[in-house]
Formats: C-alpha cells, sequence, structure tokens
C-alpha cells in the first residue's frame, strides 16, 4: 500500500453529513469540560498503533482526531473523540454525531438541540443551539460544513420550507436564509469543500395556476456566503431522498438519485456525464468519495451485524471499467479536511478504521488508521462425526457437529458416496450455541435411502463480513445396512421392478420403514427400454454373491438370461444361463428353498410338475441341475418365492388357484414343502404378487400385490395360520392397468 500523503489537496473533502451515526443516549459532558488534544494531522499520525472498539462506527474527522460512536456496558450510546497527538478517548456530548469535513465536532441530543465545539488545540470554545427555538419548531439539520449548520425550517404553509444557515461569527449565533424559491419542499447538503458545497433540493413548478410539478434540482455553491442559493446550477436530476449522497471534488461532482425504482450513482465534471445503475442487491448503495477520477461507493453494513458488505472503487471515466473491492467490508465513512477518508471497514488481513488517500498511481489505496484487533480467519477448531454409521434401524439419525474460531460465518456440509458419486450439500443452519454449528442427517442421499459404503463429508466455513478465506475440514465414515435380495441399489431397501407397455424398465425405491400403516416410494428410475423381448422377469435375489440383488429374464425363444446388480440401481451385460426354458409356464425366484444361504429357482411345466434349480453363487452357471418338486402345480396360475416368511428352516412359496385362494407352502430346507396352508380367497384381484424382501425392516420378508384396484404391501407376520396383514402404499397408485411385469 501507498504511504498516506497530505501534498497533494485535489481531492476536496467529500459527502458532509454523508452517514449520519444516530445512536442511543450517552451520558451529556458539559461542553466547557472538553479538553482540547494536541493538534496533529491524519496524516502524521502512527498508523495502525491505535485501537477501535470492535462496535466502534466513524462519525467525522479532522486533522488532530477523529469521532466515533459505540455501545457501552449498559447498551446505550456514546460519542467519543480520538485525538491522533497521544491516543486520547474523550467522551462527547450528545446521542447523534455528524460529519463536518473539520475539528469542529457537530453533535445533537435526538430532538432540537445541536452542540458544536473545536477540537482543535488552544480553541476552547463550545456551543449549543436549539435549533426550534432559533428558527421554529419542525426545524431539522440537513447539512454540516465545519461550524455551518445548515437547516431546514417550515414556513408554515403546506409543506414548503426554506433553508437556512446558522454559523458562528465573533462568537455570535448568525442566521442567513439562504434559499430564494418561495416553493422549496426539502433540502440537503451531501458534500462540502471549506467553502463550496453541492445542494440537493425539491421544488415545485407551476406551468399554469392550477398545475404544478415537483422538480429535483442539484446545485453548487459557497458556503461562507450571505447571498441567496441560485439553484440548479448542478442541473435537474432525478429525484432523491433524504438518504441520498454524493461528493464534489474541484473535477467532479457526484450524487445518488432514483430513477424509476433504480439507484443511480451520477458523476458529473468535465468531459464527463455517467450514470452507473445498481443491481437490486446494491440498491442500498451510497457514494463515500472521489480520489482523482476514481468513485467510491456500496451498500454499508452495520460491523456488529458483519454482512458483506465491499466498499467498491471504478473508474468515473469510462462506463464499462470494472468496479472493484477497495476494502472487503465497510459500514461507515467520513471525510478529512484534506479531501482522505476514514472508513470503518476491513480487509482480508485487518479489521479496523482504513484511511483512504490517492496512491502513487492515482488510484485509492487503504492504509490502516486503527486496529480492532479482531480475530479474522476462521477455522474448524472441533468435530463430531461417526466413523461407524448403521442405519439399519428405521428411524435411525446421525448426529454430526463442528465448532468454529468464530460464529459468524455461513457452514456449507457436502456427503459424498464414494462409489458412486452422489453427494448430499446443505447450507447448515444458524450454529445451536456459541460456534457451534449442528446437523442430523436423517440417512437419505438424493431422494432414497443411503446406500451402504465409504462416505466423505466436508464443511466449508465462509466467514460472513467477507473477510479472510474460507476454512475447510473433512472426514469419512462407514454406512452398513443388512443384505435385502430384493435391494439393486445396495441401501438396504426394497426395489420393485416393473414394465410397461413399451418394453421400459423401471425401478421404484421404497422407503422401508412405513408411516401410519402406509409405505411410501423413495424414488423411480428408469433402467432401459427394450425389454419386451422378455416373457418372464424374475428378481433373483443375490445370485453370484455380490451384495445386491440380480435379475432373470426368458426371452421368447426359450434363452434364459441373468443380469447381475452392479449396487447402484443398474445391471451388467446379461449373461446367457441356458436353453429350453419355453417349457416352463411360471418362474420364481430370490427365496432359498434348501438352507445353503443362496437363492435358488422354481418352474412349473406344462404337466403341472414343479422343478427346483439350486442357486450355485457362480456368475457363469448360476444354477445346479433341474431336481423334481413334486407334480399337480398345474392348478395354479401364480407362485411366488417370498422367503422365510413362517419362521422355519428355509424360505416358503405362495401360489394362488384358478379360484383366487392363496396358499402357503413352508419350505423345510430340504428342497420341499410342507403340506399347504390356506391364507384366504380374493387373490384374483391382483394380476401380479412378487416377493420383494424385508419392506418393512422388521427382519421379515413381504409380499407385493398389483393390480388394477391398487397395490398393496402384505407384511409378513410370523404365523403360519396367518402369514400377513395388509398395508396401503404410495406405489403405482393410479397406475394399476399400466404394467405388465411386476418384479
Amino acid at each position: 500500500m501507498a504511504s498516506i500523503r497530505t501534498t497533494r489537496r485535489r481531492l476536496g473533502a467529500s459527502v458532509a453529513t454523508v452517514l449520519a451515526v444516530t445512536i442511543g443516549a450517552g451520558v451529556l459532558v458539559s461542553p466547557g469540560a472538553v479538553a482540547a488534544p494536541a493538534a496533529m494531522t491524519a496524516a502524521s499520525a502512527t498508523i495502525g498503533e491505535a485501537k477501535l472498539p470492535l462496535d466502534a462506527e466513524i462519525v467525522s474527522t479532522g486533522d488532530t482526531g477523529y469521532l466515533t460512536s459505540r455501545s457501552d456496558d449498559s447498551g446505550g450510546k456514546v460519542l467519543e473523540w480520538h485525538g491522533y497527538a497521544d491516543g486520547s478517548v474523550l467522551p462527547i456530548t450528545g446521542t447523534t454525531g455528524y460529519d463536518s469535513n473539520s475539528d469542529i465536532v457537530v453533535t445533537s441530543d435526538g430532538g432540537s438541540t445541536v452542540f458544536l465545539r473545536d477540537m482543535t488545540e488552544g480553541a476552547g470554545w463550545s456551543a449549543s443551539y436549539d435549533l426550534a427555538s432559533e428558527f421554529k419548531p419542525g426545524a431539522k439539520l440537513v447539512g454540516v460544513v465545519g461550524d455551518n449548520l445548515f437547516v431546514k425550517v417550515p414556513t408554515g404553509s403546506g409543506d414548503y420550507h426554506e433553508l437556512w444557515q446558522l454559523a458562528r461569527v465573533d462568537g455570535v449565533a448568525k442566521k442567513t436564509k439562504r434559499s430564494s424559491n418561495p416553493y422549496s419542499i426539502d433540502f440537503k447538503v451531501v458534500a462540502a469543500t471549506s467553502n463550496v458545497m453541492l445542494v440537493l433540493s425539491s421544488n415545485r413548478v407551476f406551468p399554469s395556476p392550477a398545475t404544478f410539478r415537483t422538480e429535483y434540482w442539484k446545485t453548487r455553491t459557497t458556503v461562507n456566503s450571505d447571498a441567496p442559493i441560485e439553484w440548479g446550477s448542478g442541473g435537474n436530476t432525478a429525484p432523491w431522498t433524504q438518504t441520498s449522497t454524493g461528493a464534489y471534488t474541484a473535477d467532479y461532482e457526484a450524487s445518488v438519485e432514483y430513477r424509476g425504482g433504480v439507484t443511480e450513482l451520477v458523476v458529473d465534471g468535465t468531459g464527463v456525464h455517467q450514470r452507473f445503475a445498481m443491481d437490486s442487491s446494491m440498491s442500498g448503495a451510497v457514494i463515500a468519495g472521489v480520489t482523482r477520477d476514481t468513485l467510491l461507493y456500496g451498500v454499508p453494513g452495520k460491523a456488529a451485524d458483519e454482512k458483506l458488505s465491499p466498499l467498491y472503487a471504478r473508474s468515473v471515466k469510462s462506463s464499462t471499467a470494472a468496479p472493484y473491492k477497495l476494502l472487503e467490508h465497510f459500514s461507515s465513512v467520513a471525510h478529512a479536511p484534506d479531501g482522505g477518508l476514514l472508513v470503518r471497514g476491513a480487509t482480508a488481513e485487518a479489521d479496523g478504521l482504513f484511511r483512504i488517500w490517492e496512491g502513487n498511481d492515482g488510484l485509492p489505496s487503504a492504509t490502516l488508521v486503527a486496529d480492532t484487533g479482531r480475530v479474522l480467519a476462521v477455522k474448524v477448531t472441533g468435530s463430531k462425526a461417526p466413523t461407524t454409521v448403521s442405519l439399519e434401524k428405521p428411524g435411525t439419525t446421525v448426529p454430526m457437529e463442528w465448532t468454529l474460531s468464530r460464529p459468524n460465518a455461513t457452514v456449507d456440509l457436502t456427503l459424498t458416496h464414494t462409489a458412486t458419486g452422489r453427494k448430499l450439500t446443505k447450507r447448515l443452519p444458524q450454529q445451536v450455541s456459541d460456534s457451534r454449528f449442528a446437523f442430523v442427517w436423517d440417512g437419505v442421499l438424493e431422494g432414497i435411502s443411503a446406500p451402504n459404503g465409504a462416505y466423505t463429508w466436508q464443511i466449508t466455513a465462509t466467514p460472513t463480513d467477507g473477510v479472510g478465506g474460507p476454512a475447510t475440514a473433512h472426514g469419512s465414515f462407514q454406512v452398513s445396512r443388512q443384505a435385502n435380495p430384493h435391494d439393486f441399489g445396495n441401501n438396504g431397501s426394497t426395489d420393485v421392478l416393473a414394465r410397461d407397455a413399451s418394453g421400459a424398465l423401471w425401478r421404484d425405491d421404497l422407503f422401508d420403514w412405513p408411516s401410519g400403516s402406509k409405505v411410501t416410494t423413495a424414488k423411480r428410475t428408469r433402467i432401459g427400454t427394450g425389454w419386451q423381448v422378455y416373457n418372464q422377469i424374475v428378481a433373483a435375489g443375490n445370485l453370484a454373491g455380490t451384495s445386491t440383488g440380480d435379475l432373470v429374464a426368458r426371452d421368447a425363444s426359450g434363452v434364459l438370461w441373468m443380469y447381475l446388480g452392479k449396487g447402484d440401481g443398474t445391471f451388467a451385460t446379461r449373461v446367457k444361463v441356458g436353453t429350453g426354458w419355453q417349457i416352463y409356464k411360471k418362474i420364481t425366484a430370490g427365496s432359498d428353498l434348501t438352507g445353503d444361504g443362496r437363492p435358488d429357482l422354481l418352474a412349473t411345466d406344462a404337466s403341472g410338475v414343479l422343478w427346483l434349480y439350486k442357486g450355485t453363487g457362480s456368475s457363469s452357471a448360476p444354477f445346479a441341475g433341474r431336481a423334481r418338486v413334486g407334480s399337480g402345480w398345474k392348478i395354479y396360475n401364480q407362485i411366488t418365492a417370498v422367503g422365510n416368511i413362517a419362521g422355519s428352516t428355509a424360505g416358503d412359496l405362495v401360489a394362488r388357484d384358478t379360484s383366487g385362494v392363496l396358499w402357503l407352502y413352508q419350505g423345510n430346507g430340504k428342497g420341499n414343502f410342507s403340506t399347504r396352508v390356506r391364507i384366504g380367497s380374493g387373490w384374483n384381484a391382483f394380476s401380479h404378487l412378487a416377493g420383494a424382501g424385508d419392506v418393512t425392516a422388521d427382519g421379515r420378508p413381504d409380499l407385493i400385490a398389483y393390480g388394477r384396484n391398487g397395490t398393496y404391501v402384505y407384511r409378513s407376520t410370523g404365523s403360519t395360520t396367518a402369514p400377513f396383514s395388509r398395508l396401503t402404499t404410495t406405489l403405482y397408485a393410479g397406475e394399476g392397468t399400466k404394467f405388465n411385469s411386476i418384479a
């Protein structure tokens, strides 16, 4: 950064009362009791050695010191003068301070009384004025230049006002009417040097006696003058308000205007007329000042709120030159007699009070004058995250927590499933206390139950005041779920496959914990097209020893194909199992009938003989040679391997006869079944019955029934006489005729 220089005075002091700071009632000190500090310019102060309270805002500055406002221990507000020479801090009478471009401190009591005091060494004078008494009730201060007060005074006729100047001449108050238009409405002094000021006004113009319009004027005029102001030297402007700000130098005059709901920063000078339109995020922009050919502006945010409010700089000579950040954050501005600025703000390295001055290259530079001592860098100081997570129990949640070095930050979390790259991103809510941020994961990832495997987590903590860079922390954990033979996504929850009339195959992932006796779907995914070539599609369980279920399908020529599940909801390229399977009328699979831990396949031929194909665990030859189970199975139009629903030693089978009665065959663990048990009638209402694995996460496999009049989940009870209780489901709601195969 360039060092501070005071030799160049090209920059006139900008913006009188641009950011007047209103604060709560403080202790009023007798003006005569204020000691004047030794003379010292801002430029000759020892930079960065002074300390600034964290909540202090800059109000005004002169050659010998500066005025701030802050909260006291009781929550009230006080004004304080900081002397450059000795670092003294003196309380000042008043509750509201004004930017005076000088060592004259101007404050008020929040009402009509205004206090002035000269802080230069040996001056020793002070004064106070009751504006309501000096003028009339309703008089308001609208500008300060040195010890000159500019007061808006109601005329008593409608909403018209006059502009008066109140000055101290040879120790005596002098009042001068400066306005000349009898139809003036409002005034504001937005910028000044020692003897030239920029005034905004609004006035009524009467094209005819019965009509009028409001015009807004910008006027450049002399401060120390008895002459009425000749309005409009700066021309007509767009509407302005009492929050509008401005700047004035030997080369430029600038102000904030509002045109058609858009905030515009207007800069005029020799050969220059620029209107910089602000977007909606910058609608509250103020002009902080002008240094040589650079405009300084931004949206001030209170330091205590620690909002991201940069101070921007941009060339006034180009409408296309990109703005850049001079400070990462700023909240208040004051203007020195030599044309420099004091700004309360922060860079990436420091937080405090900065002097803005023209550098050797003609561009503005910022130098720290007083430091708050705030710790700027955000760090992650603690992490509480598990290394292993079991999501088997319904309703399981995973709490995580991180602690930061300071609370004023946003925290973004990313959980990533390593195998698939699926992510969960979350902006964490406000900290739970102090600097601790917590997140409770519900075990859902991209809309479905989270898959098994390795996960990584990473948090990024970004300071909300824009000071310093983001901090990160990361870690990992392992998620486990018990295997489900009807799970193709390796997340332990049931997936149901359905083929529509066009031949597209769809996978619905279910949430495996019922809510209010209803099983809900998590997400539907299209697996692919062309599946109309198969006349049998069967979820076969884990045939080849992987962690997820597999699929078998028979084509019209009788070839049986196997599709190995990849664990991400998709399937590998099909493998030919064998030919001649056209002899079978019905095929079912997925239940361990022999007690060896591997799923087996059953098929009935045209004569009604039931055949068992024992699973081998091989991906190339998944089934052993067939074994005859028994005859008489021709009476059934649906057979479904459902797994061990009745608590016996092996998987079970349900079969529906042509009259709609459903029968239970308990497996004996030797590839055969015990005597059938009648479950109930009316099951011909369903076009498909599918063994669905453990849908409800209670440790027992369940049955899904699909038909024209609705789809239901039949939860296994463990009873041999009443093996199912019916649950409603959102699965295939309103789609009872859409699919021609369910597996």
